[in-house]
């Protein structure tokens, strides 16, 4: 993660969106053995209007974090991509990388048997919901014996978290023209083409603009706010 500060995300509303959309997520852990890694689908808990989220894991990826015992870093990798100099207006400029990013961390409490159950029946529900015939997780040809016995394999944990770093590294230091090519690019122009991260950009940016357009209507007639100017060394 960048520490930039320039870059922040703080805002809970925005913050829960970003872990809405990319619930496939890294969690990392400090065990007796080193750091460990595992790959889950992680979604927030509807019990909370803030970022707690939860999850599941095998019971072989339980053996290695020690689930409630320590510290668990939760990833949510959301849209990025290789931003190219090329698109920037003429000058000395850098290649980069613009992404968002949300790290979650805390010690995590380990679910009930029953809870772990509505969790996995959320996960399921919620990817299945995408198709046309949804098969959820009650539904025949599973029975009762079936599922308990699925949910006897794993440990299901939440998360409330005591420390979030989020970013969003968006271009928000390029001029407007810039920026819009930049999403031309994305959107269809370029092989490294990606519109969830031109989305990302023009939601980002638009916010920025809405800004810059308060505060000029704040200062009134002769006061136009400055336009972000670029930085070369926020890229790195």
């Amino acid at each position: 993660m960048r520490q930039n500060p320039s870059f922040t995300v703080t805002d809970v509303a925005e913050l829960r969106r970003i872990l809405d959309e990319n619930p496939w997520m890294t969690l990392v852990s400090h065990g007796p053995d080193g750091l460990v890694a595992s790959h889950y689908a992680v979604l927030l808990d509807d019990d909370h209007d803030d970022l707690t989220v939860v999850g599941h894991v095998g019971k072989p990826d339980d053996a290695i974090h020690g689930l409630g015992q320590h510290e668990l870093l939760v990833i949510a990798q959301g849209p990025h991509g290789y931003i190219s100099p090329q698109w920037y207006l003429p000058g000395p400029n850098v290649p980069t990388w613009n992404y968002v990013a949300v790290h979650l961390s805390g010690i995590p409490e380990i679910l009930t048997p029953d809870e772990n159950l509505r969790v996995l029946e959320r996960l399921v529900a919620r990817f299945e919901s995408a198709l046309p015939q949804p098969r959820l997780m009650w539904q025949p040809p599973n029975d009762e014996d079936f599922i308990r016995r699925l949910e006897r394999g794993t440990v299901g944990f939440r998360l409330t978290p005591t420390k979030v770093v989020a970013k969003r590294k968006l271009s928000q230091n390029r001029p407007d023209e810039t920026v819009d090519e930049i999403v031309e690019q994305l959107e269809a122009g370029s092989p490294y083409a990606d519109p969830r991260l031109a989305g990302e950009m023009r939601r980002a940016h638009e916010a920025l603009r809405a800004a810059r357009g308060a505060q000029l209507r704040l200062n009134g007639p002769g006061q136009p706010s400055p336009a972000p100017s670029p930085r070369p060394e926020e890229e790195l």
